[in-house]
């Protein structure tokens, strides 16, 4: 591990113990045992790090997903429409609740409505899903697996749909109804799950 991931991490610890907000650089740099004009080597300020920990944790937990990649020309051929989503939404999850990512993110929704930096953190995730959900589906209504009609508003109604269903599972995490982002051994929520039942009969 090299310097400026033991700051991530470092700063990651704090920050879910104490908030982005309660966490200064001179606490920083006592955690990982530098002088704080040192830190300042490796980020400018605070919110330099906190963007930089977005994407380095948000690669890692990439590289780390247990989900095979999703080979979309197998499944446009093979598999139902509800599969598709299914599959697609797994691959994402894997990703979203690795351990160091749902540490990251239960900090930025805690300081979203406050911290211009969270705030901008979380439109980037949400428009990341709405542009790879918009791709989805004009793939699929090439392979005509659903109508070829409005597909711009059901790519964005999915997308945003999910958005809000996995903030309510961050929330049920949050206040301790729920340990997982999964519901038994699925990495997909229950009510996810449902919705995509319903949308799918709706779309095919």
């Amino acid at each position: 591990m090299n310097r400026k991931e033991e700051i991530i991490y470092a700063t990651l610890e704090l920050a879910s113990a104490n908030g982005m907000k309660g966490v200064s650089m001179s606490q920083i740099a006592d955690k990982v045992g530098i002088k704080a004009p040192s830190l300042y080597n490796h980020f400018k300020s605070k919110d330099d790090i906190i963007r930089e920990m977005y994407s380095f944790l948000r690669q890692q937990a990439q590289n780390n997903n247990s989900q095979a990649p999703v080979d979309y020309a197998t499944m446009f051929e093979k598999k139902s429409l509800e599969e598709i989503l299914l599959g697609s939404l797994s691959a994402y999850m894997g990703i979203v609740s690795d351990k160091y990512m749902l540490q990251f993110f239960k900090v930025l929704y805690s300081e979203r409505s406050t911290n211009p930096t969270a705030a901008k953190i979380m439109v980037e995730e949400t428009e990341r899903m709405i542009t790879k959900s918009r791709d989805l589906f004009y793939a699929l209504a090439v392979h005509g697996k659903i109508k070829n009609e409005n597909v711009d508003v059901a790519a964005m109604t999915y997308s945003l749909t999910m958005h809000s269903l996995i903030d309510y599972r961050m929330d049920q995490i949050t206040a301790g109804d729920k340990d997982s982002f999964g519901d038994g051994k699925s990495p997909v929520p229950k009510k996810i799950t449902e919705f995509i039942h319903w949308f799918s009969s709706r779309l095919a």
